[in-house]
């Protein structure tokens, strides 16, 4: 087998510069299979490795101390590394019997080994990344409905009790026929390991690093990926990727964001979650941009948001990604001297960027937020803000060369109709792209997931403007519905946004017996700010226009509940609303 295999092409690399819908329009005049001529995930590495050698692909990093000691040096791998190891997992899978249609199960941390397991299990069969702090339950349903064969696991318990999850799992999934153990980086792993665990280091160290001993050649058809959407509550829906979809993403994205080959990235998203996945991983080092995994605890160790700006200085980062609940973190933690220079811009996405959160980043750190709009059903992206185009908060960005957009009227459930809404009038935004998913893997979720001409149903509200970009207003079941009367609770949240002492907003709906649903609110303060729920209460209804939108209540809590990937959790909210609506009674 030749290392040559397949043919070596040149690393994605931005042909022209985006700053409007024509730029874009320009880029589609070439067509897609010639644009585009790679097929796999597998040949973008192949690709980066001949052009990227030696250069820094990953860099881990063991510590949140920009100033890291003896014993905690980072582990930087170059691009060449990165390939021998996607080699060398690829072909162990491939001597355990596993095949294309296979699927491994990934449950580990953010670290190096993460890199293996995406890839190289793309490269051998389908890779299904976990949420490690879900429950026992709810992964064992996620294995079985994947039909799992092979669990790659961490060694270690750390916060989210990986090795007994793993257990419990390699007893309870009748379909697994390998458990595959990593060691932690730095700490106490299982010794010895059980008899019918086997180990990554050990398997690795026996294959070849230069080529797949499969042969195989993938094409763009083939599935390379399930990710799980949500997951926190009811049954499990497997997202299906093909390669052609995420090389496509990632071609995209080095398009409408401009990526540059030695461009430094610090990606603190979760590496089971599409945005650390894709363009935050794929995209990059499709690219050649350097990409820093800081620590295994990424985002949700707070020592990394102490010490951000200080690893920005390091490691001279030039671009910065965080939901806006780490850009809203960041803006509590003091520059100290640090020289953050070196960035050219910020970027957010999964959740709508508030105009106070985005003037206030602006002012401490010279910074422009560009917004990315995402989804799992479009394998990473949707539309971005390139950085040649500065647009007001709210504003996603352009659509992706090759897609197609369209908003439409909501029915009477809040669903979508086929009524098209013309510029400027909000409804649900439906999608037609080459990286549109596959389908959910169990095809009773799809029935609702497509319209009746084939469109993608993305459950989010928005409207398109004079120049073609999109903008967000939240999603169609995060609605209040009072009476009939739909309330969005963008309108509530802007205005609870605008008062100093409020660090985050969210509005919810409110059973109730009459109504159906009240709007009520819950917010946290800025740190040393101190104001009444009166007070905020009588700031808000001053500021909602409509009185039916107006508040029954704002309470202050002291968190607002999280998604793994830094989303406010609306549906814990509800529930509280709901427990304090009983208690009332």
């Amino acid at each position: 087998m030749p290392t040559a295999y397949p043919p070596l092409r040149p690393p994605f690399t931005q042909n022209i510069s985006i700053k409007n819908a024509d730029d874009v329009r320009r880029l589609e005049q070439t067509p897609l299979a010639q644009a585009v001529p790679v097929q796999s995930t597998y040949e973008i590495f192949a690709n980066s490795a001949a052009a990227f050698g030696e250069r820094p692909a990953l860099t881990f990093l063991r510590t949140a101390n920009p100033n890291p000691g003896p014993n905690e040096q980072p582990i930087t791998w170059r691009f060449a590394d990165l390939l021998a190891g996607i080699h060398r997992f690829a072909n162990a899978l491939h001597r355990l019997g596993f095949e294309p249609t296979d699927t491994v199960a990934v449950l580990i941390p953010g670290s190096l080994p993460y890199h293996l397991a995406l890839w190289g299990g793309s490269a051998a069969g389908i890779v299904q990344p976990l949420n490690p702090l879900l429950s026992i339950e709810k992964l064992c349903s996620l294995l079985k409905a994947s039909s799992a064969t092979v669990l790659v696991t961490w060694g270690a318990e750390e916060d989210s009790g990986y090795w007994t999850k793993a257990m419990a799992l390699r007893d309870q999934v009748p379909t697994l026929r390998h458990v595959i153990h990593v060691a932690p980086v730095d700490g106490a792993c299982v010794q010895p390991l059980p008899a019918d665990v086997l180990d990554l280091d050990a398997l690795m160290a026996v294959e070849p690093a230069d080529h797949l001993v499969s042969g195989r050649r993938i094409g763009s058809d083939e599935v390379c990926a399930y990710f799980h959407t949500g997951g926190t509550t009811g049954s499990p829906k497997l997202a299906r990727h093909t390669h052609g979809a995420q090389v496509f993403m990632a071609w995209s994205y080095v398009q409408l964001q401009g990526l540059l080959p030695g461009d430094v990235a610090i990606n603190g998203f979760p590496l089971f979650h599409v945005a650390g996945v894709l363009p935050g991983s794929l995209a990059a080092l499709s690219a050649g941009v350097h990409v820093v995994i800081p620590t295994t605890g990424l985002f949700r160790n707070r020592e990394v948001i102490r010490n951000y700006w200080k690893l920005v200085e390091k490691y001279r980062a030039t671009v910065l990604s965080g939901v806006s609940t780490v850009l809203t973190a960041l803006t509590e933690v003091p520059l100290d001297g640090a020289d953050i220079s070196s960035l050219r811009y910020a970027r957010t996405g999964a959740a709508p960027l508030t105009p106070e959160l985005a003037a206030r980043f602006t002012k401490l750190f010279g910074l422009h937020i560009y917004e990315t709009y995402g989804m799992t059903e479009m394998v990473g992206t949707s539309t971005v803000t390139p950085p040649g185009l500065k647009r007001e908060a709210g504003c996603v960005g352009l659509r992706q060369p090759y897609s197609q957009i369209r908003v439409v009227a909501l029915d009477e459930q809040g669903g979508a109709s086929d009524k098209l809404q013309p510029t400027g009038q909000s409804g649900m935004v439906q999608f037609k792209a080459p990286n549109v998913f596959a389908g959910y893997l169990n095809h009773e979720d799809n029935k609702h997931a497509f319209s009746s001409d084939g469109w993608l149903n993305t459950g989010d509200l928005g409207y398109i403007d004079e120049q073609e970009c999109l903008h967000l207003s939240g999603r169609a079941k995060d609605l209040i519905i009072r009476g009939g009367h739909n309330i969005d609770p963008r309108v509530i949240e802007e205005a609870l946004d605008c008062h100093p002492a409020v660090q985050t907003s969210a509005a919810v709906g409110a059973p109730d017996d009459y109504a159906g649903e009240l709007p009520v609110a819950y917010v946290t303060l800025v740190p040393g700010a101190q104001v009444t729920e009166d007070a905020l209460l009588e700031w808000v209804c001053e500021r909602v226009d409509e009185p039916p939108a107006r508040p029954r209540w704002v309470h202050v809590i002291p968190a607002m509940p999280l998604t793994n990937v830094g989303k406010i959790y609306k549906p814990e909210l509800r529930e509280l609303a709901k427990l304090t609506l009983l208690q009332s009674k």
